[in-house]
């Protein structure tokens, strides 16, 4: 991945900018550029360039949480019992009632796990009935891994489980709150959104920082390999 400052466009930032990306997207751009049009481009450019390299980052993080994860809940249930993903009566496909308070201020019961549930089944069928386990864990995405940490799941994950991925005296909040932003952060990446104002390098440490607790060595891995830093520091 090249962290080198971008290079000057070699064709002006005329009107064909705005037939490429749109008017709307363009103007973050041109805004934080005080109107410059080829600054404004080479900003879009280092945009593109930072994403990459945070999703780069973050891709390292999302496999390791999973891994983590997995090992924690199955080294914490019986040798004998089905894979925690399959297990009808496993903490994630087994209703988990919780009572949530409408805006109107009605009190209705909802199933926490019915959207967990449904996203591991979506899993399994585009992985096929036959595939292994660990194919169906690398098919679900970070949205699945980031709930895993929510309130309603504390007693039937947190508490039996998922703590175990981490060194003792980990917060809860303080892994579900880091990995959600990391979420909000990632799908704004995911849709090639600005990140002009963002706070990436708070995003980028959290994401060292979550590796810290789960693989120390990936965290120093990831440190010596990440492009965010210098390109950070190349913004035109």
């Amino acid at each position: 991945m090249n962290s080198r400052p971008t290079r000057a466009s070699a064709v002006s930032a005329g009107t064909w900018v705005e037939r490429w990306l749109s008017p709307a997207r363009f103007a973050p751009y041109l805004a934080a550029a005080q109107g410059d049009r080829d600054r404004a481009l080479a900003l879009y450019e280092w945009n593109a360039q930072v994403s990459a390299a945070f999703m780069h980052n973050l891709a390292h993080l999302e496999v390791c949480l999973r891994n983590a994860y997995d090992a924690a809940v199955t080294a914490t249930r019986p040798a004998d019992a089905l894979h925690w993903l399959d297990d009808p009566h496993g903490p994630i496909r087994a209703p988990l009632l919780r009572t949530k308070r409408l805006t109107n201020g009605t009190r209705v019961r909802v199933d926490v796990n019915r959207k967990p549930r449904e996203l591991v089944e979506r899993a399994r069928h585009r992985c096929g009935a036959s595939a292994p386990v660990g194919k169906v864990i690398a098919e679900l995405q970070l949205g699945f891994w980031r709930y895993l940490t929510s309130s309603a799941h504390e007693k039937t994950l947190w508490v039996p489980h998922l703590h175990t991925a981490f060194p003792a005296g980990t917060s809860r909040v303080m892994a579900d709150r880091t990995i959600g932003e990391l979420h909000l952060l990632r799908n704004r990446v995911a849709h090639h959104e600005p990140l002009l104002a963002l706070p990436i390098a708070a995003r980028s440490a959290d994401v060292a920082r979550l590796c810290a607790l789960l693989v120390p060595e990936l965290c120093q891995h990831l440190n010596a390999v990440t492009q965010v830093p210098a390109l950070l520091a190349a913004r035109p």
